[in-house]
């Protein structure tokens, strides 16, 4: 065999090497991208079912707190404003300005709901009403679902994040445009306390 067919073919298996090498990290970057937004999915569907609920539970306490309208305006465009920020992470979870604009309107809900909770606890008739009980603990059981799918986005998010980051990932992930995703965290201390639904 020529010297010069030899060094043609190392070359070329070189080449190829590296080819799939830089294949593999570009289908391992999706991978992991495709799971963290799976993971956002869950949330999703835990988030509708818990704006769906709150007017429900808003037009429950209206007929007992009458005098504390602005308090249920405020509830409803919380929840209005989140679900429609929502919506927009939803289109697309690694948009990372949507999800911090996102993460302020669940925590300008929070504290609306938490104000709503609040003042519900003065109202004993409300406080005894089944339909308030009933969608209390719904609620409630929403609000632990969505923890759980938010802890499973925030792994799915770190270990992308992680990959992207990692030398000769950061490569790949440049080129091709992986962006960092934006973990689901509350940053203000208030806004993490969770509303307390007890009836």
């Amino acid at each position: 065999m020529e010297p010069w067919l030899i060094v043609v073919v190392v070359v070329a298996i070189i080449a190829l090497f590296l080819f799939m090498w830089a294949v593999g990290i570009y289908n391992n970057l999706v991978t992991l991208r495709n799971r963290f937004k799976n993971a956002y999915s869950q949330i999703d569907v835990q988030l509708k079912r818990r704006y769906d609920l709150i007017p429900n539970l808003v037009e429950t306490a209206k007929a007992y707190l009458k005098h504390e309208s602005g308090t249920l305006e405020a509830v409803i465009a919380a929840r209005n404003q989140a679900a429609q920020m929502q919506s927009r992470v939803a289109a697309d979870p690694t948009d990372g300005t949507a999800m911090k604009q996102f993460l302020l309107a669940e925590g300008a809900l929070n504290g609306s709901m938490g104000k709503f909770f609040g003042l519900s606890e003065a109202y004993p008739d409300l406080k005894a009403n089944t339909t308030m009980a009933q969608l209390s603990e719904e609620l409630t059981t929403t609000e632990n679902k969505v923890a759980f799918a938010r802890q499973a986005y925030n792994d799915g998010v770190m270990v992308y994040n992680t990959a992207r980051e990692v030398f000769p990932n950061n490569v790949f992930s440049g080129i091709f445009n992986f962006g960092a995703a934006v973990a689901y965290e509350i940053e203000d201390a208030k806004e993490r306390v969770v509303p307390k639904v007890a009836f």
